[in-house]
């Protein structure tokens, strides 16, 4: 059985499907498919599987003329009939794993997935999850849902965990070059989830002994980047009351050649992975009486920035005279990171709440997103974009710059400005000396 699965994956018979067409389904789906296999893809969003089969690109790291190509040569199509799970060899579920409200896991996504898969699951098979999870996921939650078919693992058919590996807006690495961990609940499940992205990417595919090392890997990833950026942050509030720049200190610090990796403060923290992922672990080790104490530490400096930002703004209109109260605040960018339209876990939302609860005269102008909703609730309220204009700048008791994007004009911003709050030290990036802006400038 494991050679007739691994024929097809290196001579690319093999049909694969993607469970959830978004950041990390769409192009993975679209890598499988340049990679010469038949994609099914499978996603609960009837919007989302009518734009992909008619070639319409939703996602800044596909390229669009990719898509149109693949789906016009019939090697990608779309699909809410999770029925056709019976046509695929293998299969990646890719699908959210957000916190509830209470920070706990939320994996219903996970679950109700693998229910439709166990449906359809055929011998032979292989399964891998790919969204990002505790430890214990794969083995604990997939594994007796498909088990529950009669099917076994490793004799029926294959289970795998591959974290997923996504940097929505980076110019070097994407989905087919970067590395990937892989580990399979057998020895032939590591082999045959190995043989697939083997050949699909170009990075390494590293293999591990079991899923649950795959699964706390990909969380030490980003819990490393999120208590890293919680030390940033935290200086960046100690330097300010020190009367130092802190991004001259990160400078200086990151000219030592070895022992140093240098983060960035900023208004905190967003996008799926950072934010969230720790927080599945420190769930998860409260079933073995442990209380993770610098990821909560690292949370709680992080979630307290968009504060300290407001408390900012509010202590610089002070000193001109002005509440922040009707004062005009010009925001610019309300993605979470530069270049893109990604608003998951934002940190300019509950900035942007803030200062509405405070009664400022708020704008925001993002050149990749035209218009946004405060929160994921039906009754949210929707704010429009403006456009970034000399007379809009003008008008602003202050300018607050949140995303650096690069679009944005920062040489207008400099000259037309009266007020300036840089959270990102945006301006060092693009060349501009702040000695040579006019206005009050201020950096976090």
């Amino acid at each position: 059985m494991t050679n007739v699965l691994l024929e097809k994956l290196e001579n690319r018979s093999a049909v694969i499907g993607v469970v959830g067409l978004g950041y990390v389904g769409l192009p993975l789906a679209v890598e499988k498919a340049k990679a010469g296999f038949r994609v099914i893809g499978f996603d609960v969003l009837q919007h989302r599987v009518d734009e992909v089969n008619r070639g319409i690109n939703y996602i800044g790291d596909v390229v669009d003329e990719e898509l149109k190509e693949l789906v016009a040569s019939g090697k990608i199509m779309a699909t809410t009939d999770y029925s056709k799970i019976g046509e695929v060899d293998a299969v990646a579920i890719c699908v959210p794993t957000p916190l509830d409200k209470y920070q706990q896991p939320d994996v219903s996504y996970v679950e109700s997935s693998s229910k439709d898969i166990a449906k359809y699951l055929h011998p032979g098979m292989l399964v891998v999850l790919e969204s990002t999870t505790y430890p214990g996921t794969t083995e604990e939650v997939v594994g007796p849902i498909l088990e529950a078919t009669g099917l076994k693992i490793g004799q029926d058919f294959y289970l795998a965990y591959s974290p997923e590996r996504v940097d929505p807006g980076n110019k070097t690495f994407n989905t087919k070059n970067t590395p990937k961990v892989v580990g399979g609940v057998t020895a032939d499940c590591t082999k045959v989830a190995a043989a697939m992205y083997r050949a699909v990417l170009e990075g390494e595919v590293h293999e591990v002994s079991s899923p649950k090392v795959a699964e706390m890997e990909k969380i030490f990833e980003n819990t490393f980047r999120n208590i890293n950026i919680g030390l940033a942050n935290e200086m960046a509030i100690l330097c300010h009351k020190m009367g130092i720049d802190i991004w001259e200190v990160i400078d200086a610090a990151k000219t030592k050649p070895y022992g140093f990796m240098a983060f960035y403060p900023g208004p905190g923290l967003g996008g799926h992975c950072i934010p969230i992922d720790p927080f599945y672990l420190t769930w998860k080790a409260r079933e073995y009486n442990y209380h993770t104490r610098l990821i909560e530490c690292s949370g709680e400096i992080n979630n307290a920035m968009p504060e300290f930002v407001v408390d900012r703004t509010m202590k610089i209109l002070n000193r001109y005279g002005k509440a922040l109260a009707g004062s005009k605040v010009l925001v610019l960018g309300v993605a979470y990171k530069k270049d893109i339209d990604d608003m998951r876990e934002s940190p300019v939302l509950p900035i942007l709440e803030l200062l509405e609860m405070y009664h400022a005269d708020v704008e925001v102008a993002d050149p990749h997103v035209p218009s946004f909703r405060f929160s994921h609730s039906a009754d949210a309220k929707v704010m429009k974009t403006v456009e970034l204009t000399a007379d809009r700048l003008q008008n602003a008791d202050l300018v607050l710059l949140t995303t650096d994007h690069s679009a944005f004009d920062y040489e207008m911003i400099a000259r037309e400005s009266k007020v300036i709050f840089d959270t990102r030290n945006a301006f060092k990036g693009v060349g501009i000396s702040t000695s040579s802006i006019q206005a009050d400038y201020e950096k976090l």
